[in-house]
């Protein structure tokens, strides 16, 4: 998932994703446990707990000037044993970006080895194991910060940018199940 427009949750970016979610798992068979149902959801409503990692103190949600779309969203496509879930919350605060994201490095390690893709470590460097988190292509936005914690299947980030005197921030849960995935969506 790359972090590299600012307008986080425009609803163009949401229905792509959730076609494009549909396309691997239709064109990626997979093996069928118990489940075999289908079924998406779009919802407006996500919170912190939603993404399981704990909001900034005193911050408070993030107002784009410029859109009139929500700054939250939780959404989830599932067909049989496959699927993905995102969850997604912009907050602001007028705090300093080191601050927010020293706060959201420490709440990330529950999840694993925090992953500075701000600066990501070279291919040789990471791990390659084969359910090992990697930055890939995922990279902040221009002068901002992202990190992520978790698994190939369950990750958690957070992207941090200077926003005038303040703080922007956005938390991001992504699920993804597929062949050999055992992730609950």
């Amino acid at each position: 998932m790359s972090m590299k427009s600012s307008s986080f949750l425009p609803r163009t970016t949401i229905a792509l994703a959730a076609v494009a979610c549909l396309l691997i798992v239709v064109y990626h068979p997979v093996h069928v446990h118990a489940q075999k149902s289908a079924g998406a959801f779009i919802s407006q409503d996500a919170s912190a707990k939603d993404v399981g990692l704990p909001l900034y103190p005193g911050s408070k949600p993030a107002v784009d000037k410029d859109k009139s779309d929500s700054q939250s969203a939780n959404m989830g496509l599932w067909l049989g044993g496959a699927g993905f879930q995102l969850v997604v919350v912009k907050m602001q605060t007028p705090d300093s970006p080191e601050k927010v994201a020293a706060y959201y490095r420490k709440a990330l390690s529950k999840f694993g080895t925090v992953l500075d893709c701000t600066n990501p470590p070279s291919q040789a460097d990471e791990k390659h194991t084969p359910n090992a988190l990697s930055c890939d292509d995922d990279k902040p936005d221009s002068g901002g910060m992202l990190f992520k914690a978790g698994t190939k299947e369950i990750q958690h980030l957070v992207s941090v940018k200077r926003d005038g005197g303040g703080t922007i921030y956005s938390l991001v849960y992504l699920v993804a199940k597929g062949k050999g995935h055992e992730a609950e969506l």
